[in-house]
């Protein structure tokens, strides 16, 4: 999930994730996002989320992992044993596992250090090898993209609002998307109100690509402003969200 900042691709990846649960997958909910807020989105109360500590920050398995040492220009692996770490570092809540990923200090493609190689290498053993859904919220903007963090995902969902700037960005991404070989690429309508925020968005975006939309909900902004998980106040976004995963799921199957 990406977008521009604000859009409410958070609260999009939560109700998500609890469609897929609801319907019997096996749900992996992963905080790429370096404004985490994924873990509250899904409910998991704050003292809980407050003991895991992100993978990108974890120097220390870093460098036992890729045999570094020595500092800066020493060698390393880059293939390290990262199969084990989602178990070892997930947390399980009302039926969705967790994980922090957290982000980098070091900004740029450039970086080689062992604590991007392990995160990198722990997102391609996630979106690659594992069998279950793997719901990712990733950073807002187009950062991501140009990193290449997201060139083992399977399907980029931009979570946009009725608005030309979020629109703008939704286009950004998708020729980004394009030039790092991600051909699954969808838009998400949110904070929709009526049929005119419909319709710019219809306008502005391929049919083809749109998945659909989630109403404004009053519930759903009660459950921002309490901390709770949308899908607890609300049941028609969780509804809307529902149809949103069956399509992708039809058209991923075509």
């Amino acid at each position: 999930m990406t977008g521009k900042g604000g859009v409410g691709k958070t609260t999009f990846a939560s109700l998500l994730c609890r469609a897929f649960a609801n319907d019997g997958a096996r749900v992996l909910a992963v905080d790429a996002d370096p404004d985490a807020n994924f873990a509250a989105a899904l409910g998991i109360p704050a003292d809980r989320a407050a003991e895991l500590q992100p993978v990108a920050r974890m120097k220390e398995l870093a460098e036992e992992r890729t045999g570094a040492s020595g500092g800066y220009g020493s060698f390393f692996k880059l293939n390290p044993k990262v199969n084990d770490l989602p178990e070892k570092f997930c947390l399980e809540h009302d039926g969705v596992r967790f994980l922090w990923m957290g982000t980098l200090e070091q900004g740029g493609s450039g970086c080689a250090c062992p604590e991007s190689t392990l995160v990198k290498r722990l997102m391609g053993h996630l979106l690659l090898e594992r069998d279950e859904v793997v719901v990712m919220d990733m950073e807002a903007g187009l950062e991501h993209l140009g990193r290449r963090t997201a060139e083992s995902v399977d399907t980029l969902v931009v979570v946009v609002e009725p608005g030309q700037r979020s629109l703008q960005t939704a286009q950004q991404i998708m020729r980004l998307a394009a030039d790092v070989g991600i051909d699954e690429v969808y838009v998400v309508g949110s904070k929709v109100r009526d049929g005119e925020d419909r319709r710019l968005i219809e306008q502005a975006v391929p049919s083809e690509r749109l998945l659909g939309a989630i109403s404004f909900c009053e519930g759903v902004r009660r459950a921002d402003r309490d901390n709770l998980p949308p899908d607890l106040l609300s049941p028609e976004a969780l509804r809307e969200v529902r149809e949103i995963k069956d399509r992708l799921l039809h058209l991923r199957t075509k």
